[in-house]
């Protein structure tokens, strides 16, 4: 995310080292080609505006720290205004309130709100250990309700039952009676959408929030429309008492406009990033992490977040325990290093929060391929337990078996082999002369996606 304004910066940044001290004369350049970087990403004028002139005023005529040259002075006063302009910390849900407390979702039509129900429960669920109700006050878009349904069976979360028949207003206080019935924690109620703003859609939402009196009204908006996204939410808010806004397909957004926009222009904290189709692509937001990523310096804590989260603690043991023992490294062991990184949202998702990645050779960032892991993990997936044991015993019938039986070709096989032996050599390595011989080895590991595994390898095994 935030590519195009992440690139502009890191090459405009770059240009005030090497000064000894930061003058008006020595930023002003920098600082008009930051003002363009953010206006080329959607950010809206008033908010360019404040955010220039908050950096000139403490960028100008500031001492270079012993430690620091003037460009790393620069990008700290950077980092902290975009960390000042998207709200400085991260806002959670208000969820202290007597039970059930209420969340209620409102956006426009296409902006993924029904997905963010769903999302936002399973995050509840799962983080929170909470007894979460959905239920869809939506009687005007064909088949809503059937897809929170699906959506809420999927993320293992209950739904209360509605018809396209019922009055919204009567759905909402239906749903709030159930709840309080059966003990739940948390009530998500999703509501209608329109193409735009209009003054039958506020009427009802408002007779919705009045019933409901919720402790979050939540406005879920396409981070793809920029500024506008912020335009919109501000207009909702003057309907409306939101709390917070949750930010939908980030994850297509190269800009970052209404990340950088939307807490100016509403007042309004962002909660949540929408980050991909799946139920857990749901982050709550984090503005000093977002400012370290558009600067191109990683996320580490949020990386850290999801190995927690995603890895398989019992199976990281036994891993660790039979490298330890010098066990041999099989081919059930790489397909489950393959699974655990699917999970934390594959090798682009991993790269982009750490930090330097950006500096990678593009070659390197090319070869990075989701899609040609998922093949590797189909092909082990086609093999004997006596195979992926043993892989020295895979000639060539069973190589062009295993090809079909996956639905590749028997190079791919060929080459899925090749690679494997690569990673058992390293892992020899690893054992014999520690993590440096290990990153050196890993240079020249695996062409194609694991090979950018290497370049990163190489990267830090230089620090």
């Amino acid at each position: 995310m935030f590519e195009n304004l992440s690139d502009r910066l890191s090459k405009t940044l770059r240009n005030i080292t090497g000064k000894g001290r930061l003058t008006e004369d020595n930023i002003k350049d920098t600082l008009r080609e930051v003002r363009m970087a953010l206006l080329e990403a959607d950010v809206a004028l008033p908010v360019v505006r404040e955010f220039i002139a908050a950096v000139k005023e403490r960028a100008v005529g500031v001492e270079v720290n012993k430690s620091l040259t003037p460009g790393q002075e620069f990008i700290k006063i950077v980092q902290s205004e975009l960390e000042n302009a998207m709200g400085e910390a991260n806002e959670s849900l208000n969820l202290a309130a007597q039970p059930p407390a209420v969340v209620l979702m409102a956006g426009l039509q296409g902006a993924g709100k029904t997905t963010s129900v769903a999302k936002l429960a399973k995050f509840l669920r799962e983080r929170h250990k909470k007894k979460v109700l959905t239920v869809s006050a939506d009687v005007y878009r064909p088949a809503a309700i059937k897809q929170l349904e699906t959506l809420a069976q999927a993320v293992g979360v209950d739904f209360f039952p509605s018809e396209i028949k019922q009055n919204p207003v009567d759905i909402a206080q239906a749903a709030l009676t159930e709840a309080k019935l059966k003990f739940y924690d948390v009530l998500i109620v999703d509501t209608a959408g329109r193409l735009h703003v209009d003054g039958e859609m506020m009427e009802e939402i408002k007779g919705i929030h009045e019933v409901l009196n919720p402790v979050e009204t939540l406005f879920t908006v396409d981070a793809m429309t920029g500024q506008d996204a912020a335009n919109t939410a501000k207009a909702f808010n003057e309907a409306l008492p939101l709390t917070g806004v949750i930010l939908t397909k980030v994850d297509g957004d190269a800009r970052g406009g209404a990340a950088l926009s939307i807490r100016q222009i509403t007042g309004k904290p962002i909660k949540f990033l929408g980050v991909g189709e799946k139920t857990d692509a749901l982050e709550p937001f984090h503005p000093d992490r977002v400012a370290s990523r558009i600067l191109g310096m990683g996320d580490v804590l949020s990386l850290i977040e999801d190995l927690e989260r995603s890895v398989n603690k019992e199976k990281a043991e036994k891993m660790a325990q039979k490298f330890k023992k010098g066990d041999a490294f099989t081919l059930e062991d790489f397909r489950d290093q393959l699974v655990e990184m699917k999970k934390m949202g594959g090798m682009m998702s991993m790269l982009e929060k750490l930090p330097g990645a950006k500096n990678l050779p593009e070659q390197v960032k090319n070869q990075v391929d989701d899609k040609m892991f998922v093949k590797m993990e189909a092909i082990i997936n086609s093999m004997t337990l006596k195979e992926r044991a043993n892989p020295a015993i895979i000639k060539g019938s069973r190589r062009r078996r295993i090809a079909l039986g996956s639905g590749t070709q028997v190079q791919d096989v060929n080459k899925l082999l090749k690679q494997f032996d690569e990673m058992q050599r390293m892992m020899k390595k690893m054992r014999s002369g520690g993590m440096a011989k290990m990153m050196r080895g890993m240079k020249g590991m695996m062409g194609g996606g694991l090979g950018a595994l290497g370049g990163l390898g190489g990267m830090f095994g230089k620090r």
